[in-house]
């Protein structure tokens, strides 16, 4: 294994990850098992760009055997947490208990003045992942002279003019991420009632990004809910779930954010809170396990997140558990599912998006090649390391073309707008549609197009 050593760059002398379990560490057996799971290590070949080298290079700098180089950083950096190797290790090592700590202390050490940072510069981490995308009503605000310009093709004329790449290369990277944006439609209201006979009782999940650009897809997952006969309370004061301060090392305001959720679905009547994106539901059910890692939370508070926790569930997840009606309307349809990180490595789930898909009267689900890599989104990862983003979201999309599917299913947010960047990119114009999209078009019997 080529590990960075001391000596050969500028070395940093502080020691992150001290506080993450030691026994964590020990748990890989370095069977290496994973590596073929990792989607970096299967784009680079590197040891050191794969969970088992990551995790050797973590405990040798916990150790003091190596010092935290910028060499490690972007190794370390490079990862996008997509818990494949958990799914793969026989071992059960928790490698997102590990990195993700990891790189909260490792984001609070300042990297060598010298060094060339490949990562976004300060500002941008401060106005734009920090200050812009965690709220959804700024979010939104912003979005508004883009839908205008979309409109108008003034986005078209501005990029063949070559106006784009007078922007910072971070903005440059936003502006070629951001899809074709639906009409914001009006915000869900407090509650919406069950049709038929009241099963349950459940809260939406709105988070940020997801309520800003994805509006639509919340709508469509409350009347699947109410066909569902569950009366559906949406929290007006709920906030963003922190994924993206957690997964970005910014960890300061997240202990706030969790307490404000906790807050927002404390009603009694609630059986469960229903999370449509794969990365938030990821998110939320690991705040138990986060508060062990802020160190700043007090017993009542930690008790509070942990009932909330118990709650979280994912809609296929709930759908299927609670049986769901059978919808009629047909769909005669070719569709490829991209199976989000998130929700089959993080959260274990994977069957129920299909059982749910194969309901649709006339609808062909199709097998995709190497469901279980990443496309390359990762939240925040196609803004910060666009490189590699990029490689993989052409990889996922050629797996995905190669099926000629009539309609693409991803159950994330970031994954729809990587998918839908990389098929522009490659000049297909294919839907990307949200699973319970199309469960919500049979239910009301209308086809894609007419939605």
């Amino acid at each position: 294994m080529n590990s960075p050593g001391p000596g050969t760059e500028n070395s940093l002398t502080a020691r992150p990850g001290q506080q993450i379990p030691y026994e964590h560490f020990l748990d890989c057996v370095h069977c290496g098992l994973c590596t073929a799971a990792c989607p970096t290590y299967a784009e680079t070949g590197n040891e050191n760009d794969g969970p088992r080298g990551r995790i050797y290079l973590m405990r040798a700098i916990v150790d003091g055997r190596l010092e935290l180089t910028e060499s490690a950083r972007k190794h370390l950096d490079l990862c996008l947490d997509c818990r494949s190797c958990e799914t793969a290790c026989p071992s059960g090592v928790q490698y997102g208990r590990i990195l993700e700590p990891f790189r909260v202390d490792m984001q609070n050490i300042p990297a060598a003045a010298n060094a060339s940072d490949s990562g976004p510069p300060a500002w941008f981490r401060k106005f734009i992942l920090y200050g812009l995308f965690p709220y959804r009503k700024r979010l939104a605000i912003t979005l508004m002279p883009a839908r205008l310009m979309q409109r108008l093709g003034l986005d078209r004329l501005a990029r063949s003019l070559g106006l784009t790449r007078l922007l910072p290369v971070h903005l440059q990277r936003m502006h070629d991420q951001l899809p074709v944006l639906q009409p914001a439609g009006p915000p869900l209201p407090n509650f919406l009632p069950a049709v038929g006979t009241r099963r349950a009782t459940v809260a939406l999940f709105l988070g940020c990004v997801a309520d800003a650009m994805f509006r639509h897809v919340h709508w469509a997952t409350a009347r699947v809910l109410q066909q569902n006969g569950c009366d559906v309370l949406i929290p007006s004061n709920q906030s963003c779930c922190g994924a993206i301060h957690y997964h970005s090392g910014g960890s300061g305001p997240l202990l706030n954010l969790m307490l404000q959720n906790c807050e927002s679905f404390a009603d009694e009547r609630i059986d469960a809170v229903i999370v449509n994106v794969a990365g938030c539901g990821s998110m939320l059910k690991d705040y138990s396990h986060i508060i062990d890692e802020l160190h700043g939370s007090t017993e009542s508070q930690n008790q509070q997140i942990r009932n909330l926790c118990s709650r979280i569930r994912d809609v296929h997840e709930f759908l299927a558990d609670l049986g769901p009606v059978q919808p009629s309307g047909t769909l005669n349809l070719k569709v490829a599912y991209q199976d989000a990180c998130h929700l089959q490595h993080a959260q274990r789930i994977r069957q129920q998006p299909r059982d749910l898909l194969n309901l649709i009267p006339g609808l062909k689900l199709t097998r995709v090649d190497e469901p279980e890599l990443c496309c390359g989104a990762a939240g925040t990862y196609n803004l910060t390391q666009p490189e590699m983003a990029d490689r993989l979201g052409k990889r996922k999309t050629d797996h995905l073309l190669a099926e000629s599917p009539d309609l693409i299913a991803s159950a994330n947010a970031g994954c729809s707008l990587q998918l839908q960047a990389q098929l522009r990119r490659a000049g297909k114009n294919i839907p990307v549609l949200h699973p319970v999209e199309i469960l919500d078009l049979s239910y009301r019997n209308i086809q894609p197009r007419e939605s």
